[in-house]
């Protein structure tokens, strides 16, 4: 008997899910994104002005707008933001430059008025930084003639800073000695810092939101900060109750709980066909290993910064690869080898679902695979010579914002190579297509693929030269909502596909559980993209709603631990004879994505989102734990489960390495969990707790980060890197290895069986109306 996998065309043009189910998509897309179309036009309106020139009370001309944005241009090219932070954005070794520009300034102010005869100088200070003298209709920003002084004693810091010929900082020696580029690096610090104590024009808080915490100016939380953290607090815990009360009530109506299943006979590799662009795809997975390997030992280098600033055992390791470097490239790898797995993924996922494969599809793949690795290796080579200064800044070949380091022209040949990808899946899947009902699977499949291809090209109207807010706003939409969004739905549709394939879940349970996820992602991901921008000078709104929405973000991670223990049910409550379930690793992958998800994109997500806390936290260790509970543990298992179903089928059953599979499952989650709780959760909470008590810059200083204390934290993640990179990146490149090895091992065809993954040995009951 045939499956719904099988159905006739007539029945394949029926949608399998009701109207209410679209409906709720419907609703749920135009809400958040009329509302966004909304914190657009407020972004670009209401965030922190850009003035034309800054000038001393005396008339003289300071910077200028132009200098700003150069000395912006310079912070990004230079891999500044990969070394500290702006507006708490940025890496966490050096320190954010807003809070640091803002407290020099303040303490060289107080100097002037005491050697001026005044005892008491708080409020005259205070005075001084929160007074907005912003002139809108001439552009022109006035500073006293004591913050004038204070920008001169500044530059002398910082020419002083990054001119010194030594590698005690993790940067290069002489990083920065032109008097023109200290100037104008200066002027993008001043502007920053002036936003983040100047009055915002009708309100009592500064236009950064009072961030960040500095007694000098009377910095505290705004009303507003503490007001929007307890409805985000009630919002999650009503949010949550209903939740939980609609899946008590309709359990075995959704998620991945079917009533219809048939016994099965799994086909073992061996006996299941490959294509050729399946095996291409083999090659992209293979490449994605190398780069997973590269990316760790990366964050290794930039964790040994943290742990000993001053060598590398030995070996002044500043001058080759300084800290800035080590940690674009980690950042820009782990971005890489996440994606290239996804789209590896989708190529060998679509032959399967139409049976079919087109003339030299294969070709595509492969020069997918070879636009990949030039992308990859132009970029890393670029951020480099950026960083060295070969290359200028505000250049195609320049580097750009973080996690969007790569530099312009990269940037958009990577925008062309995933449009190439979606062209690969839209040839493959056309002829299924035109008999489908665009409700249904294979349309869904190809409808969030297009949207990597869309969304990450947002990413190009954050220009080297956007204003920072606007620039912030539109980067974000990559990091936030094209990652923890789109990305996520096109995996969760994958994943979906692969237990349709398998004929362990239906097709009608695969597509509630895909539309439950599209409502219950989109209702807090998409406005929840605004978490990010609470400090970024944008109107106070953004940090309302997003608080507020963010809130909602961690309720289907919460559903998903729940359904994530029902994974490992489906292949062996339905097997039958002594075929066994192939898929165990790759199963067991994605159960470590229910838990991750929940762990690391929920609690430490939802621990860091609250504005309360954020403004206490922003660019500490608190953040990075949440970026790799998240990234690794959600982003990489999932890339690696879906290696690992790929590598089953091209790997010949008598070779393969069942041990590596396992030890590479339980050192990669060992390891991630090592480095989360013996070192970046507790140095996060002694950080939060030192902002809180002594004062953010205090925090962020290398004072406090090399304290005994802390150094001996980032030691003990020692092991747990060990255990991730030995025990568990380098068995996957064995199990990747031995793929390519036998990648043409097994039978090949462009025209596949009808279940090419099963067979059933007793029929499904008839599905219910």
């Amino acid at each position: 008997m045939a499956t719904e996998t099988t159905s006739s065309p007539p029945d394949q043009a029926r949608p399998m899910v009701g109207r209410g189910w679209v409906q709720g998509v419907a609703l749920v897309m135009i809400f958040g994104f009329t509302v966004m179309g909304i914190l657009a036009y407020r972004t670009y309106a209401a965030s922190m002005p850009m003035p034309d020139k800054v000038v001393s009370q005396s008339g003289e001309v300071l910077f200028t707008g132009a200098q700003i944005t150069r000395g912006q241009e310079l912070y990004q090219a230079r891999g500044l933001q990969q070394y500290g932070s702006v507006l708490g954005h940025g890496a966490y070794l050096g320190p954010d430059y807003t809070a640091e520009y803002l407290r020099m300034a303040t303490d060289d102010v107080s100097d002037q008025l005491r050697a001026q005869g005044m005892p008491d100088v708080h409020d005259r200070v205070v005075t001084e930084f929160r007074t907005n003298r912003y002139n809108p209709h001439t552009k022109t920003l006035v500073f006293t003639d004591q913050q004038a002084r204070a920008f001169a004693d500044i530059q002398r810091h910082y020419a002083d800073y990054f001119g010194e010929n030594s590698t005690k900082y993790g940067l290069l020696p002489k990083m920065i000695t032109d008097k023109a580029e200290i100037h104008d690096l200066t002027a993008f610090f001043a502007w920053t810092a002036w936003a983040s104590a100047a009055e915002r024009p009708g309100h009592n808080y500064s236009y950064t939101n009072n961030w960040p915490s500095e007694q000098r100016v009377d910095n505290g939380p705004t009303a507003q900060l503490i007001v929007w953290s307890v409805l985000s607090l009630i919002a999650l815990l009503g949010g949550t109750g209903v939740m939980f009360a609609v899946y008590g009530r309709w359990s075995q109506k959704i998620g991945w709980h079917g009533d219809e299943a048939a016994t099965l006979s799994f086909r073992q590799p061996g006996e299941v066909s490959l294509t050729r662009a399946q095996r291409g795809a083999i090659w992209i997975f293979a490449v994605v290993s190398v780069l997973f390997l590269a990316q760790t030992l990366m964050g290794g280098a930039v964790e040994h910064y943290r742990a000993d600033l001053s060598a590398f055992y030995g070996i002044e390791l500043a001058r080759l690869l300084p800290y800035n470097l080590a940690r674009t490239w980690h950042v820009q790898l782990s971005l890489f080898w996440t994606a290239a797995a996804f789209l590896a993924g989708g190529i060998f996922l679509v032959p399967f679902i139409t049976r079919r494969e087109p003339r030299r599809q294969h070709l595509l793949v492969y020069l997918l695979l070879g636009a990949l690795v030039a992308v990859v290796a132009g970029s890393l080579i670029s951020e480099a010579l950026s960083i060295y200064g070969v290359i200028g800044e505000g250049g195609l070949f320049s580097q750009q914002w973080e996690y969007l380091d790569l530099p312009r022209l990269w940037q958009i040949l990577l925008v062309v190579g995933l449009f190439l990808w979606i062209v690969i899946i839209w040839r493959g899947m056309r002829t299924r297509l035109r008999s489908e009902s665009k409700l249904n699977l294979p349309w869904l499949f190809f409808f969030t693929g297009l949207a990597i291809p869309a969304f990450y090209a947002v990413g190009l109207l954050a220009g080297s030269d956007t204003h920072f807010s606007v620039a912030d706003f539109w980067r974000f939409w990559v990091v936030h909502l094209w990652v923890e969004d789109f990305l996520e739905l096109f995996t969760t549709v994958m994943v979906a596909y692969i237990f349709v394939l398998l004929g362990v879940v239906r097709p009608r349970i695969a597509l509630g559980v895909i539309f439950l996820d599209i409502i219950l992602y989109s209702a807090g991901g998409v406005i929840g993209t605004m978490h990010h921008l609470y400090f970024s000078g944008t109107p106070v709104e953004h940090m309302a709603l997003g608080a507020f929405f963010s809130a909602a973000e961690v309720i289907p991670l919460t559903f998903l631990t729940v359904e994530a223990w029902a994974f490992l049910q489906l292949g062996s409550r339905q097997q039958s004879g002594d075929k066994p379930f192939p898929h165990r690793w790759a199963v067991m992958f994605l159960v470590a994505v229910g838990f991750w998800n929940f762990l690391g994109a929920g609690i430490f997500g939802f621990l860091i989102n609250l504005p309360v806390v954020s403004y206490y936290q922003i660019g500490t260790a608190l953040t990075a734990n949440h970026a790799h509970g998240a990234m690794m543990g959600v982003y990489g298992m999932l890339a690696v489960g879906l290696a690992m179903f790929a590598f089953r089928y091209a790997i010949p059953a008598d070779k393969w390495p069942e041990r590596w599979a396992r030890v590479s499952f339980w050192c990669m989650n060992l390891g991630l969990a090592w480095m989360v709780f013996a070192t970046l959760l507790p140095l996060g909470v002694l950080q939060l707790y030192h902002s809180v008590n002594d004062g953010y810059f205090e925090a962020r200083s290398l004072g406090y980060l090399t304290r005994p204390g802390n150094s001996l934290l980032e030691w003990l993640r020692l092991p747990g890197d060990l255990i991730l990179i030995v025990g568990g990146v380098l068995p996957f490149i064995w199990i990747a290895w031995t793929a390519i090895r036998h990648i043409r091992s097994g039978p090949s065809s462009d025209e596949l069986p009808e279940n090419p993954l099963f067979t059933e040995v007793q029929p499904a009951a008839p599905e219910k109306a």
